[in-house]
């Protein structure tokens, strides 16, 4: 229990580093743009925007940090300008992925904990 536990933390981390890794990236070589959100879906967000070179560009991946966007919105994205197929929403950063790691971190330990204790206690019996 504490190995899935600890692997589970483990990802849940180094989710959070990508994404202050794909933040770093992003300022290094910024692009700016405004895009059209293409479609949403559970997995991602797909947007289109013109690359600052005129080539119109759509993320195969879609764009990170998509919350509340809507099919046909228009939004200010910034995306690495040496690899566009890495966009994030303008004025959003990996420190939005804070609360929904931690949150779910929190539940793996809340149900890990508990459910280990109760294994060591009937192991003893």
């Amino acid at each position: 229990m504490l190995i899935v536990g600890s692997l589970l933390t483990v990802m849940g981390l180094s989710i959070i580093g990508a994404c202050f890794i794909n933040d770093r990236t992003i300022v290094e070589s910024r692009g700016q743009a405004v895009a059209e959100v293409v479609d949403t879906s559970l997995t991602r967000t797909v947007v289109r925007f013109n690359t600052e070179d005129g080539r119109v560009y759509i993320p195969p991946n879609g764009v990170l940090y998509p919350t509340d966007l809507q099919v046909g919105q228009t939004v200010r994205v910034e995306y690495d300008s040496r690899n566009p197929d890495l966009v994030r929403v303008a004025g959003r950063n990996a420190v939005i992925s804070l609360l929904p790691v931690s949150s779910s971190l929190a539940v793996v330990w809340a149900v890990t904990l508990p459910a280990y204790w109760l294994l060591r206690r009937s192991g003893k019996d």
